[in-house]
């Protein structure tokens, strides 16, 4: 059964950085399809990044040259590297997976969210 886990969340000040990761703690998903997405109080949830099967990974304008989706292929573990952190990224952050035969994408600040699975999520802050 799929189970996802994230981690990595934190406080940090503007402009720091922050790793979050992503996994399947029942180790039987290979991540390839999946996405992150956060909630901040009174904004509702907000696409991020999202990669398709394929590997072509698609980010929200508001994080585009900020953040950057990776893998670790031999822990099965993405990653989702945040730098030049504001204010405005504290959030919940969450990943999700399995997006069956789509073909995720984001246009504008809306990515694809109809994922099988989604994790419990990680709390970013960042103060000003």
């Amino acid at each position: 059964q799929v189970q996802l886990l994230e981690s990595g969340g934190g406080s940090v000040q503007a402009g720091g950085s922050l790793r979050l990761s992503c996994w399947d703690s029942g180790y039987t998903y290979n991540m390839n399809c999946m996405g992150w997405f956060r909630l901040a109080l009174g904004r509702g949830r907000e696409g991020v990044a999202v990669i398709d099967n394929d590997g072509r990974i698609s980010y929200a304008d508001s994080v585009k040259g900020r953040f950057t989706i990776s893998k670790s292929n031999a822990k099965n573990i993405r990653y989702l590297e945040m730098s030049n952190l504001k204010p405005e990224d504290t959030a919940m952050y969450y990943c999700a997976a399995d997006c069956g035969a789509a073909m995720p994408v984001c246009s504008g600040d809306y990515c694809y969210d109809e994922y099988k699975y989604w994790g419990q999520g990680t709390e970013v802050t960042v103060s000003s």
